[in-house]
C-alpha cells in the first residue's frame, strides 16, 4: 500500500517525521492524484489494468530503467526529474521494479512525498507542480502510459499561466489561485 507524507521544510527523508505528518489516499485524491495496486508480473493478463488502458485511452507504452547503469546521462536526467514542473497530460507511471518518490504540490504549496514500489501505478493529472527522486537504491524500473504520441515536455515552475495549470486549479474549485 502506498505511503505518503508532508514533508518539512526541505526536508528530503524516506520516512515521515511524526505520524501526524501522514497523507492518505483521500487526501491525495482531493489534488487530483489516483493511486491502484496491480501485480506488475502479470499486469498484461490483468482485466483491471487492461480495462484502465482501454478507458483513458492509454495507446503508447514505453519501458524506463532510472540507473546509473542504464541511462545515458544518468545525473543530468536525475536531476532535471527533481526540477519542479507540470505537464500539459496527464502523468502515469507503473512501477514494475524498485523504487523512488513523486513530491507533488498540495493546496497550501506544501510537499506531499508519495512513495512508489513494484505493483504501484501513479497518476498525476495535467497541471500538478511535481518532481521525481530516486531513493538511496538509485534505481527504478517504469512503464510509461500516454494517450496518443508521447509528450515529454516538463514546464518548470513557475508555469501558472498555462492553460493545463489553470484547468486543474479549476478543477480544484480554486479558478482565480496562482499556486
Amino acid at each position: 500500500m502506498v505511503r505518503a507524507w508532508r514533508l518539512v521544510g526541505d526536508q528530503l527523508t524516506d520516512n515521515p517525521t511524526s505520524p501526524d505528518q501522514s497523507v492518505s489516499l483521500d487526501e491525495l485524491a482531493k489534488l487530483g492524484v489516483e493511486y491502484f495496486q496491480v501485480d506488475a508480473d502479470t499486469r498484461e493478463e490483468n482485466d483491471f489494468y487492461k480495462n484502465l488502458k482501454k478507458e483513458r485511452g492509454y495507446s503508447y507504452s514505453d519501458l524506463i530503467t532510472v540507473s546509473p547503469d542504464t541511462l545515458p546521462n544518468y545525473e543530468q536526467k536525475v536531476k532535471s526529474f527533481f526540477e519542479e514542473h507540470l505537464h500539459t497530460d496527464e502523468e502515469i507511471r507503473f512501477i514494475l521494479d524498485g523504487s523512488g518518490f513523486f513530491d507533488v504540490r498540495d493546496l497550501d504549496d506544501n510537499w506531499i512525498r508519495i512513495e512508489v514500489v513494484k505493483n504501484d501505478l501513479v497518476i498525476l493529472p495535467a497541471g500538478i507542480y511535481h518532481r521525481f527522486a530516486l531513493d538511496n537504491k538509485d534505481y527504478i524500473r517504469v512503464t510509461r502510459l500516454f494517450v496518443g504520441e508521447p509528450v515529454w515536455t516538463p514546464h518548470n515552475r513557475p508555469s501558472d499561466d498555462m492553460q493545463a495549470r489553470r484547468n486543474y486549479l479549476e478543477k480544484l474549485n480554486i479558478p482565480n489561485a496562482v499556486h
